[in-house]
Order: structure tokens, then sequence, then C-alpha cells
């Protein structure tokens, strides 16, 4: 019995932990962009624009699970648009210094509580290289993975 309950565990722990890479990925991969500077016409200077790599291209329309932090930003809408973060609000983009490509807006089909907590959202992955006043990654019809 005793062997039973260590390969039942050992099971366990290794699908958990593939689970677990698998949405560890979805932010690296999202990290593997470049940018580039392009005049912007409005503003009468140069951006950066960012160029996604082939990888996060295969994304693009596709339903992802990620796991990381509701952000309060100022302007917060409602509990069906916010910002995710890949890191908790003191290390974010917006306050510790991490990269913009760490953040995606959010559209939920249901209200998602706020919890300082990590949580899984899973819905369709949009890019945005194009509206500077945008992120430029969004999850549309976001549910909460329990």
């Amino acid at each position: 019995m005793n062997k039973a309950f260590s390969l039942l565990l050992s099971a366990f722990i290794f699908f958990a932990n593939n689970d677990l890479r698998a949405q560890d990925n979805v932010w690296k991969t999202l990290s593997k962009l470049t940018y580039k500077k392009q005049y912007d016409e409005m503003l009468g200077f140069k951006v950066d624009v960012p160029v996604f790599s082939d990888d996060i291209k295969k994304l693009e329309g596709k339903e992802v699970v990620i796991q990381g932090y509701i952000i309060p930003v100022e302007g917060y809408k409602s509990h069906k648009e916010f910002i995710f973060s890949a890191y908790p609000y003191n290390m974010c983009f917006f306050c510790g210094g991490a990269g913009p490509e760490t953040v995606m807006e959010i559209v939920a089909k249901k209200p998602v509580p706020y919890t300082a907590d990590p949580i899984k959202l899973k819905g369709r992955l949009e890019l945005n290289a194009t509206d500077i006043n945008r992120l430029m990654y969004a999850l549309r019809d976001a549910e909460l993975v329990e």
C-alpha cells in the first residue's frame, strides 16, 4: 500500500508541475519580443513598437490559461475589466520595474472578485502593436479557472 500511495503521489506531483510549467510558459512566451522605433504622427516623435516573435503570433486568437495577479489601477472600471500581471503589485510593470510584456488587459465574461493572491484565467489572447494607449496584450472573454 505504501508503494501504491507513493506512485499516486509521484503522478500527482508530475502532472501538477507540468501544469505549472505550462502556465509559466505563457508568460515566458509573451516575453519573447523585441522593439523597433517608429515615428508616431500624433505624438510627433519616435516610439517603441513591439515586434512579436513567431511563438507569440501562434498564440494570437487562441485560448490560453495564464496565472497572475489582479492589479488595482486608477480608472479600474469594474471586476470585468482590469489589468493582470505576471507579478504581484509591488513588482509589476507599474510599480516594480517589470517590463510591459508582463501585463495584459482583461475583459472577463463574469465579474472576477479582487484578491491579492495569484489566480488563473483563461481566455482568447489578442495582440496589440499599433495603439500606444493600450497594453500590448489583452485577454478577451476571460473566465476564472478554479
